[in-house]
């Protein structure tokens, strides 16, 4: 793998450096950097192998020599490595929480793992690339080369917001002896809703699109698809490049099986418990939460009964269902990555 800085900038993140040249030495910033992958040559809808991520780096880390545990946090669909840092402000609340002593000194990094209709769902994919790969191959070995990290399970966390939340789970179960810890903020995809996924889409309109930017007329249609080159990927059959779980018949819907149970078993996290339930059970620590007013009731449904899953199979974990909507409590000074995200990994977490 091949590697180098291509874009380098400093997020203020609600610090006024250039008013306080005092201070520049030693306050917190933000590093933009770019990982040339080798897991993306493949990929058929044209995305980059150069991919951006953003680190956050304490205040004093220039100036000392100590090395510092990481958490890494998932962006949701449509969101990129930035979107923390230019939309949530989350600089100002990383320097908070680490002032207020809610947390110790950590390396925080947010990767770009956006395609074109969202979100690549975190997993490898004929179609969209290797993200899991990347994940594990590329991007924590190359923070653990660049910074000053401390390289193991027990001081590396991994956390994410809704879409980013399901990839936190997804790394926890597949990957504890890279990820010693946990938190994901409302995760989506987590099992079966009250309504059936194949209902959610506009199956006219994907059984006549002549490119990926139709399906984006109708927002369900293109997080399907998204979901679709995910787990049904068919990178011969453009534009979409998937195989289609359902079609419309005169009008009735009608479902393939097949397609359907392999849908499930790849994208529902409950599925995957049966497998990967000792590797839970590896973990320093493993919360989830939601919020019981999201507007897709859905996700409460399947948040609810993957918690109940894993009750069944003995899984230590934390879950809580609090009062808000979606996302709309994550950010800012008393949002939960501040009050609970943050707490959390301070005590999962092994500091130098």
């Amino acid at each position: 793998m091949s590697s180098g800085l291509t874009r380098f900038s400093f997020l203020s993140g609600g610090l006024a450096f250039a008013a306080l040249p005092a201070l520049a030495a030693t306050a917190s910033r933000t590093e933009a950097r770019t990982i040339a992958s080798k897991h993306f040559i493949h990929n058929k809808i044209g995305l980059s192998p150069d991919r951006a991520i953003s680190v956050y780096l304490p205040a004093g880390y220039d100036t000392g020599k100590q090395r510092y545990p990481v958490i890494y946090i998932l962006p949701n669909l449509f969101d990129t490595d930035t979107t923390l840092f230019a939309t949530y402000g989350a600089q100002a609340v990383f320097d908070a929480a680490i002032t207020k002593g809610l947390i110790g000194e950590v390396i925080i990094v947010s990767a770009d793992f956006s395609t074109p209709l969202g979100s690549s769902l975190y997993v490898n994919s004929p179609v969209t690339g290797n993200w899991e790969d990347y994940m594990v191959s590329e991007l924590v070995p190359y923070i653990d080369r660049t910074y000053r990290t401390l390289p193991a399970a027990a001081s590396r966390g991994v956390a994410g917001d809704r879409m980013g939340g399901h990839g936190a789970i997804r790394f926890g179960m597949k990957h504890p002896d890279m990820f010693g810890s946990i938190y994901a903020l409302h995760p989506v995809g987590t099992g079966n809703g009250v309504q059936i996924m194949q209902g959610r889409p506009n199956w006219d309109l994907l059984s006549q699109a002549t490119s990926l930017e139709d399906v984006k007329a109708d927002i369900f249609s293109q997080i399907f698809t998204a979901i679709y080159q995910a787990h049904l990927p068919n990178p011969g059959k453009a534009p979409l490049f998937v195989d289609l779980p359902a079609k419309k018949v005169n009008g009735e819907l009608v479902i393939d099986t097949a397609l359907t149970a392999k849908l499930q078993d790849g994208f529902f996290l409950e599925r995957m418990i049966p497998a990967y339930a000792d590797n839970l059970k590896r973990l320093r620590g493993f919360k989830f939460d939601w919020g019981r007013n999201d507007g897709n009731f859905d996700h409460v449904y399947s948040n609810q009964a993957f918690a109940h899953k894993l009750d069944e199979f003995g899984v230590a974990y934390e879950a809580e269902e609090y009062r808000g909507s979606w996302g709309e409590r994550h950010w800012g000074p008393n949002g939960r990555v501040m009050t609970d995200v943050l707490p959390f990994f301070a005590q999962h977490l092994a500091f130098a």
